[in-house]
Order: structure tokens, then sequence, then C-alpha cells
């Protein structure tokens, strides 16, 4: 850290240094910013530095974000000895790169989701991150959808065995951002860049929030992909678009939609679906999940509620609760406002650096890990696999 081992709380400070810094690069310095003005943290995240290859546009980000310095490439702000933390908010097919280097460096990492294009790649990061964690080097994945204290709470129902035996887990990942077939091709409908489309951009959300509410992981898949535009204009050179520019148009080569039915290795029963084409719906996360004993609903579009069925309770006066999540008593919210007075999209950011923060004072693993990040991944591949072979793919456990 950069001050000594032994000074008081509230002079240790975490240097954090974030590579990238369009939409999820302002969701981080929005975290890193006010962290540490609701929460009591062992360490105190200082923005050291941003990077980002455009001179004028990260002078112009570090300004708006909050950021003390810049670089023009991560490699040198990987090399710097004041940075203590490297936040990953690029493309995932930078991630592997950016983040086996800062590891080897000897510097913490948060690493945006997916972890990585690959399972090859996402292999090699746990490997780099089980190498450095014996050395006090702590990695974590962003999947902040874990920190709304909704999906926490339900998280916590299920571990007290309140829902019983699991038997059937449905998620949906619905948007319709690039419905309007005229919408200019970005990074994202790329590949190369991207990965996959719809599955990989916000269908490894729900894969990983289902895997955390149950505690279970997915053993197999049978899943299909559909990209509805194969052409889209492409974007001019002063749009802002990250991604392939010019004129005429160019080929999408990821997903626009993904399904595929699951089987979790504790015998429940999965339906996914991912889409960007799901007209009306602009970020709408839903999760069901039930039990021999109960179930629980939850919707993003109105994130501080959780629906809970208690099978035990008289079946006369039984039925779905809403939960307002809003008590002191539920995760993360006692450091808010008073019960009743809700939290928003960005609170999930927050939550993550301060149990980033926590772990790394503590000396523990965080969580979701980048082996948690892995199974992800194998699971992205498998469907993909699956899709184009027409056939149930195993996930290796």
């Amino acid at each position: 850290m950069t001050t000594t081992p032994d000074a008081p709380d509230s002079q240790r400070e975490l240097s954090v240094g974030m590579v990238g810094y369009a939409f999820m690069g302002a969701a981080h310095s929005h975290a890193w910013r006010t962290a540490p003005r609701f929460f009591d943290l062992p360490l105190r995240p200082r923005m050291r530095a941003v990077a980002g290859r455009d001179p004028q546009g990260v002078r112009a980000a570090a300004e708006r974000l909050g950021w003390e310095s810049t670089e023009t490439s991560w490699q040198a702000l990987v090399e710097r000895d004041d940075i203590d933390l490297v936040d990953v908010c690029t493309p995932g097919h930078t991630h592997a790169e950016i983040v086996i280097a800062a590891l080897e460096a000897g510097k913490h990492v948060l690493c945006e989701k997916p972890l990585a294009n690959s399972v090859e790649e996402a292999e090699a990061m746990t490997r780099a991150a089980e190498a450095a964690a014996a050395s006090g080097v702590r990695a974590m994945v962003g999947f902040t959808y874990r920190r709304v204290p909704a999906i926490a709470l339900a998280r916590q129902l299920v571990a007290e065995g309140r829902l019983g035996t699991l038997h059937h887990v449905r998620a949906q990942y619905l948007q319709d951002w690039i419905v309007d077939p005229q919408a200019p091709l970005s990074w994202r409908l790329e590949k190369d860049k991207a990965g996959s489309g719809s599955l990989g951009d916000i269908g490894a959300h729900i894969i990983d929030i289902t895997q955390y509410i149950t505690g279970d992981t997915i053993s197999r898949v049978s899943g299909r992909l559909r990209t509805f535009v194969e052409e889209r204009p492409l974007p001019s050179e002063h749009s802002g678009l990250s991604g392939t520019a010019g004129s005429g148009t160019g080929k999408v080569t990821v997903d626009d939609a993904a399904t595929f039915l699951a089987d979790f290795r504790g015998g429940a029963m999965g339906v996914f679906e991912a889409t960007r084409f799901a007209s009306g719906r602009k970020n709408a996360i839903r999760i069901e999940v039930n039990g021999s004993k109960g179930s629980i609903a939850f919707d993003f579009e109105d994130m501080n509620v959780l629906h809970f069925f208690d099978g035990t309770e008289d079946a006369r006066t039984a039925g779905f609760r809403r939960i307002l999540v809003t008590e002191p008593q539920h995760p993360y919210v006692g450091a808010w406002w008073p019960p009743g007075h809700v939290i928003g999209y960005e609170h999930g950011f927050i939550h993550q650096a301060v149990d980033l923060v926590r772990d790394i004072a503590a000396n523990n693993d965080p969580s979701p890990s980048f082996a948690d990040g892995l199974q992800v991944q194998r699971v992205l591949a498998a469907v993909e696999t699956s899709s184009d072979n027409d056939s149930w793919q195993e996930i290796p456990a």
C-alpha cells in the first residue's frame, strides 16, 4: 500500500489505476469515489491514474471522473510504483494481456466481466491469479449484480434452506438496444473484440447470478444462438464508438440472442434467455428459483424488491410476499438511507469496491474469483458449441 502498514486506517491508502474510461469506466470511477464516503473501510481508495489511448480523451475523462493523472498506455500504468490495484474496464479481447501483466507486477486486479473471450484465456488468467495469491495479490471479476441487496438476500434465503431442495431456475436478460437494423456496428458486435454477443455480454450475468443464488454450478447445457441482423452501418471515425469504422456496412459476427437449457450439479433444471432484441425491454433481468419449500423471484426493473414464497406457511394465507429490501438488516443497505429510500444501478459497483477493499485488507480471496469467472466462461463456450453442433455439452467440474 502507499503508506506504512501501521498507519491509522484513515491514512492508509489503496492506490487505484484504471484502464478504460467509457461506460464501465464511469461506473467504476463513481464507485471508487463514493465507497469511502459511505462505508467504513480499512483502506482508503485513491484514484491515482486512468489510462486510455487517446491523450485528449483520457485527460478529459480524468478531469470529469476524478482521476489524479493519466497514461496513454496500460503498460505504463501497470509499471508505475504508485499503483496498488489495476481496474480493467476494456473490451474482452484485451483482458488477458493486461490482467496477467498486472498480476505478475504484483498489482491487485479487478477485471470486468466476462473474464475473457475464450476458455483458454480465462484459464491462463486464473492460473496467474492463483500464483499471485500466494504472494498476497488478490483478483476479482466484476459481476456486480451479485451486490444488488435483493439478490444478496435471495442468496441468504437459499443458503439458509428456506427454499428446500431446488428444482427450477429461470433466468432472462432482455434488452432492445440493437432492434433497429440501422444501429451502427460497435465492438460489442465483433467477435474478435467481444468474444460473443448477447451470450457473453448479458448472458454471462444471469449465469453468474443463478450460480451465486443457488450456490450451485451448471453441469451441462443445450443452447441455440441466433443473429437477426447480419450487417450494420459502420460508424464514422468521429462517432465515439469503438470498433471498425468507415463507410458502408460491416458484418455482425456475434449472436443477437441466446437461449439454452441447463442442468445444475445439485439436480435443478434451468432455462436461460439473453437477447438484445426484446423490443421495449431496456435492462430487464428476471430470476426465479423454485424449491421444495418455497420460491424467490426478482426483476431488476424493480431492483429494491424481492418476492418470496414460503411454502411452509398455512395454505389459507400463504402467497408470494413482496419484500422491500431497504432495511438496515439487509445486505449493504445499512450504510445508505432510511428504510423505504431506494438505491440504484450504481450501488452494485460501490458494494463491489467495498468488498474488494475489505478482502485485500484482510488478505482474503475475493468473490467472485477468477475461478468463478472461468466457470462462467466454460458455460458460455459450451452453449456456443451446443448451438453449432445441436447437442448437449458437458461443463467440466
